[in-house]
């Protein structure tokens, strides 16, 4: 089942994003890392989970154009996250659409790298939005990240998340890059 068109995405890269950015340690090897984000028992105690709500359904499709359902229910409401795996690179790289209803009805990209450092690794997270919702998805991704070390059984003293700002916009990168054909 696939949750996006190409006629979304087309609609979706002309619009002005940003890049929210956080990165993160863990003590944890990589690919115990990446297999909790495609492991729906584990990425159901804490993927989009929040302090005030409770996970209530994971559905996961862990392939290339598989896609992911995850709700959470919040304050008498279902929050909906709903995506497709686009890239899948295990344990190196994971990219996905996220769309969440109640906040957007655009799909965004999110891309996380997992590289190894030392007996461990840092996750970097890259999630194109819109400029206005940057911090707030910075925030909850953080908060989210937080949750994945508990679940790893980390003490979050330990590696803390760090915010990246980064304020490249699609408009400006387009102004830098090479045209390119597209065949018909």
């Amino acid at each position: 089942m696939s949750w996006r068109t190409r006629e979304n995405d087309d609609f979706n890269e002309h619009r002005p994003s940003i890049d929210a950015r956080v990165t993160r340690r863990f003590s944890t090897l990589p690919k115990r890392v990446f297999d909790a984000w495609l492991d729906s028992r584990i990425a159901g105690k804490w993927l989009f989970a929040t302090a005030k709500g409770q996970i209530v359904c994971v559905e996961i499709d862990a392939r290339a154009g598989g896609w992911f359902y995850i709700v959470e229910r919040r304050d008498g409401e279902n929050v909906e996250h709903i995506g497709e795996y686009l890239e899948i690179v295990r344990p190196r790289r994971l990219v996905f659409t996220l769309s969440v209803e109640k906040c957007s009805l655009d799909f965004e990209r999110v891309t996380v790298v997992f590289d190894p450092h030392g007996t461990g690794c840092e996750l970097s997270l890259t999630h194109k939005t819109k400029p206005e919702l940057a911090r707030q998805v910075s925030h909850g991704w953080i908060r989210m990240l937080e949750g994945l070390a508990t679940v790893l059984g980390e003490d979050s003293c330990v590696a803390p998340p760090r915010q990246i700002a980064a304020p490249r916009r699609d408009h400006e990168l387009r102004r830098h890059a090479l045209p390119v054909q597209l065949k018909p």
